[in-house]
């Protein structure tokens, strides 16, 4: 219930989750409570602490409206919520874009708020050159991907534009990113380490939790498939292969 909370940090916690390793009983308690307050435990450990997700109609769950009250989200139309369900998806597959990144335990990823920008306009970018190649052979996908329904209203935000007060504007598409970082941080899947890129930020094991369990999305998997990361060797780094302004 407070994600920021590890167990190295708290006696009585780290003790719970020794207790959670060794005792079968206290585990299926765990368990039990869990799933009568509408949680699932993903995975318990010393690293990650109690790692949990809301079920369906949970009053955990973190609905739209909730998620924008969070993250001061002006508009909360439909087109909305896809849009940062692109942040969301393009953040996680920056984060871990390897299978071999999730099952390692030590394995730490890098994001920033222009990475994340730019990962999501080189695939609408690619999404736009699909559609035009199929309107050019007359030939429309009958079943059109997940990412390919939000594309063009992303694509059309600006991506960058300063307030008067000289913050970046929250419409704009890096203004949307940077709050959707800045929500991930506030529970514990993320940690800012700078400033530049618009801010950046590194993966935490509870984000790494989380994300395994996202792998298995149909849009997560489309967006990885687009071909859109280049994955430099060793670190935990990400060298994105989408515009000269993410070097």
């Amino acid at each position: 219930m407070r994600p920021k909370q590890l167990p190295a940090r708290d006696v009585v916690y780290g003790d719970l989750v020794r207790r959670y390793g060794e005792d079968s009983a206290f585990k299926q308690l765990t368990h039990a409570v869990a799933a009568g307050l509408g949680l699932m435990v993903l995975e318990v450990s010393t690293a990650a602490g109690a790692v949990l997700a809301a079920t369906d109609e949970s009053v955990f769950e973190i609905k739209m409206d909730s998620y924008a009250r969070q993250s001061k989200i002006r508009e909360r139309r439909d087109t909305e919520k896809v849009l940062h369900g692109l942040i969301h998806l393009a953040a996680a597959a920056l984060g871990f874009p390897r299978p071999d990144d999730l099952a390692n335990d030590t394995y730490i990823g890098r994001i920033s708020v222009e990475q994340v920008d730019g990962m999501v306009r080189e695939a609408c970018r690619i999404l736009d050159e699909r559609a035009a190649a199929a309107e050019a052979n007359n030939d429309p996908p009958a079943d059109a991907p997940e990412l390919e329904q939000a594309w063009r209203a992303y694509a059309r935000r600006p991506a960058a534009a300063a307030t008067k007060d000289g913050r970046l504007a929250p419409d704009t598409t890096r203004g949307m990113v940077a709050r959707a970082l800045r929500f991930l941080a506030d529970q514990g899947f993320l940690v800012q380490v700078g400033t530049e890129q618009g801010g950046t930020y590194r993966t935490t094991p509870r984000y790494q939790i989380q994300v395994r369990e996202l792998a298995a999305d149909l849009a997560f998997e489309e967006l990885l498939a687009l071909g859109v990361l280049e994955v430099a060797d060793g670190g935990g780094t990400l060298r994105a292969t989408i515009s000269d302004t993410l070097q």
